[in-house]
């Protein structure tokens, strides 16, 4: 593996580990700050809020990269994440907390200048590979995050934050000294036209074969919304989880993720073919939700993640498909469209999940993951009509 390759597999997993850190104990500082009994709402209403902006900048930004190169347009979101959570480390109100997300969003774009930094300098056999392995990064950065999260936020709530300020300033600190640039900037003048977060959405459907797949992969992000939105919430409700308990059952999630992720996609690809591929990861998604929303026992969510990491395979096999339908010079425009998919669903998706909770909580909490299972099931029929 190469010097890049490494190190943007690194920044990939401190950058997770940062994210994971605040998972177990956004309920906790969300009570602390509003006093309310019920504070899904929250956790819906700042999820939505990160998507929203990151909606507006990804695609100039991935954009950008495409014209200034991958290098710069990474370093500046580093920066501005770290300094967002040291803002939300010494956040009194529900308004600063609100304005941290915005800034994190703004400055947001690691994922699709990442993915378009490893398509640069990745062949097209190797991407699902590769593309598995970065899934596989965020993995492992979730099995630590969330486990030293909890492990600090029962101490103080507000400590997670600080350590993720410092993880990113690591991350910023090896991009800065380590990373080389992936591809000759073209140092066109950015188009001011493409401020509008809908325009790169007309160029992707210019290409008709790239509408499913756009569709596919909006649905599958939307589903990755409802854990960070429910999971702590529902783990606290049903089993009387605190936060440490939380960060171990996600990092045990990270464990199962990293491991399908890391060694599935390629073998899974060759042997079954990729469309096959994604359904069997849906099939294995939606059969450990449905058993998660009758769950009685916590030891029964650690004993069904096996079957849970089934769905790893999904994503990275539909990232190396939609790959390979844009030539070289539009990967970062074509990566940036998808991450305001993903963006555009994370808008979405926490509030329509969290409004959902908070109807259920008092009733059956677990319901939850059923609602999770019915857009699963959309993206099946969809991924089974692609021929």
């Amino acid at each position: 593996m190469n010097r890049s390759l490494i190190v943007i597999f690194s920044a990939i997993l401190l950058d997770a580990v940062g994210i994971g850190l605040i998972f177990p104990i956004l309920p906790a500082l969300l009570t602390e700050v509003t006093h309310a009994a019920n504070v899904a709402p929250y956790i819906g209403i700042m999820t939505a809020l990160y998507a929203a902006v990151q909606f507006v900048f990804a695609p100039v930004l991935g954009s950008l990269s495409d014209r200034i190169g991958r290098r710069p347009v990474l370093l500046i979101s580093l920066f501005g994440a770290a300094i967002n959570y040291l803002f939300l480390a010494f956040a009194g109100s529900l308004t600063l907390l609100l304005v941290g997300r915005a800034i994190a969003g703004l400055t947001s774009a690691n994922i699709s200048v990442a993915t378009a930094y490893l398509t640069d300098i990745t062949a097209e056999d190797q991407r699902a590979r590769r593309f598995g392995l970065m899934n596989a990064m965020f993995g492992i950065g979730f099995i630590v995050g969330p486990v030293l999260g909890g492990l600090l936020g029962d101490h103080w709530v507000r400590l997670p934050f600080i350590a993720a300020a410092v993880l990113n300033g690591v991350n910023l600190l090896i991009a800065l000294f380590m990373l080389p640039e992936s591809r000759q900037p073209s140092h066109e003048k950015l188009d001011i036209a493409a401020l509008n977060p809908l325009k790169p959405f007309g160029w992707v459907f210019q290409v008709k074969s790239l509408w499913p797949l756009i569709a596919i992969f909006f649905l599958l992000s939307a589903t990755g919304e409802a854990y960070g939105t429910a999971w702590a919430l529902w783990g606290g409700d049903t089993f009387g989880w605190n936060g440490l308990m939380i960060g171990l059952s996600l990092g045990t999630f990270g464990i199962c993720q990293t491991l399908a992720q890391a060694f599935l996609p390629g073998p899974a690809v060759k042997l079954l073919g990729e469309r096959a591929a994604i359904l069997t990861g849906l099939t294995g998604a939606c059969l450990a939700l449905t058993v998660m929303a009758f769950a009685t026992k916590g030891w029964i969510v650690f004993a069904i993640m096996p079957l849970f990491a089934l769905g790893g395979l999904g994503v990275p096999t539909l990232q190396a498909m939609a790959s390979r339908q844009v030539d070289e010079s539009q990967q970062g425009q074509f990566q940036g469209v998808l991450a305001s998919a993903l963006s555009l669903a994370s808008i979405v998706a926490p509030l329509g999940f969290s409004s959902f909770y908070a109807m259920v909580r008092g009733t059956w909490p677990g319901a939850v993951w059923l609602s999770v299972v019915a857009v699963y099931a959309v993206a099946a029929v969809m991924v089974g009509r692609r021929r």
